[in-house]
């Protein structure tokens, strides 16, 4: 292994780290505005909601589907159709006015993200540095992180500014610079299509088609983890006015955000060096701790505490794992494994919030709903022991 096949800020790299930040800034710049618009077109609060997440319910479709067409049709190709289906449906916001529409687009729009993020994640796997994959993967997937605090901030200042076009225009320009960028990487050299070898997708099972089978234990502990940051998104606001504890709750991702960019690539080049089991048994047990502290005994420290211990937790898991299902799998099953643990965990994000809100009592108010949250996430021990147990490396 020579120095420049050692190196991780390369070319592909930035243009896939490019590719990455803003697509995901399209989704978290109009999640945090689209319900805003959708109630000044007459829709109810629930409804709002189901306008926000039929988002992920059309990702969550397009994933199931994405694997099988990365194989199949190839990367590249992949890559395009979807993002080219993201870039459309930002601008069909501008022609939306009233909610059916909405929900319509918004469902298309999850359709492209869905597909793209698979694809974008695939054919990272293919351009960052074997031996220092996880490091490269934590450096990666920063840009979901500055995405987490960039988008709804940008979004704010425009909306609040120009009103909602204004964030259909930053959308629309988002989506067309991750396509940009995505075109200028070059995977001729592992794309599926150009592979001979890789050619054995009509012997795929139905479940084959969607899954892949040795994806599933590591993809099932992270969405229980995934279980436990939802519960903090969907609820943290509505917690703070409980508590009272606005002001430091206001600055919850901040905190989250800091800890995350500060932590991720620390945390992936332990994981090389020192293997999975560390990286991941301390983000459960510390996600579990922070949960249960704001459960329990919420304060201005607890915050602070909990909003450390789920970057630590879900945020570093979520990079940690990916690299896990990418690099214990086979090359030619990669885009399935990929798409398997963005289905688990987009299935904890869509329905999670719904299943905790079952706690939720005029009585007990929002506690129980981080108490169980944090039970939920420590379960994901036992299953994390068993899955990096039963995974080998094989990447290539």
């Amino acid at each position: 292994m020579t120095n420049q096949e050692e190196k991780i800020f390369t070319k592909p790299f930035l243009l896939v780290f490019g590719a990455l930040i803003f697509s995901a800034l399209v989704m978290y710049a109009l999640m945090s505005t689209v319900t805003e618009y959708a109630t000044s077109l007459g829709s109810t609060a629930t409804v709002a909601g189901l306008v926000s997440g039929m988002y992920i319910f059309g990702g969550l479709c397009s994933r199931m589907y994405s694997g099988n067409a990365l194989e199949r049709i190839g990367w590249k190709k992949t890559a395009y159709i979807f993002m080219s289906i993201h870039f459309i449906s930002c601008l069909l916001y501008f022609i939306v006015n009233d909610v059916t529409l909405l929900i319509i687009v918004r469902f298309i729009h999850g359709i492209g993200f869905g597909a793209t993020a698979n694809a974008i994640i695939t054919i990272a796997s293919s351009v960052l540095p074997k031996k220092r994959f996880g490091e490269a993967f934590g450096y990666l997937m920063l840009a979901t992180t500055l995405a987490v605090g960039l988008g709804p901030y940008i979004s704010g200042l425009l909306y609040d500014a120009v009103g909602p076009q204004g964030c259909f225009l930053a959308a629309s320009i988002f989506s067309g610079l991750a396509l940009l960028f995505i075109s200028q990487v070059d995977v001729s050299e592992n794309d599926p299509v150009n592979n001979d070898v890789v050619k054995e997708e009509n012997s795929y099972s139905t479940f084959e088609k969607i899954f892949e089978k040795g994806a599933i234990p590591v993809s099932l502990f992270t969405a229980l983890t995934s279980l436990g940051y939802v519960s903090i998104l969907s609820f943290y606001r509505l917690y703070a006015v409980e508590v009272n504890l606005t002001g430091i709750f206001s600055w919850f991702f901040i905190i989250y955000m800091i800890v995350l960019i500060a932590s991720r690539p620390v945390a992936g080049k332990i994981q090389d060096r020192h293997g999975d089991l560390i990286i991941c048994v301390v983000g459960i047990v510390a996600q579990s701790i922070g949960l249960l502290l704001i459960a329990v005994y919420p304060s201005t420290i607890t915050v602070v505490i909990c909003a450390v211990c789920a970057a630590l937790g879900f945020g570093t898991l979520n990079s940690a794992c990916t690299t896990i299902v990418t690099r214990n799998t086979p090359p030619n099953r990669r885009s399935y494994a990929v798409s398997t643990f963005y289905i688990f965990c987009d299935a904890t994000m869509g329905f999670g919030p719904a299943l905790l809100g079952i706690f939720v009592t005029a009585g007990s108010g929002y506690a129980p709903v981080y108490f169980i949250s944090a039970i939920i996430t420590f379960l994901a021990l036992p299953i994390c022991l068993y899955a990096l147990k039963t995974t080998k490396p094989q990447l290539t």
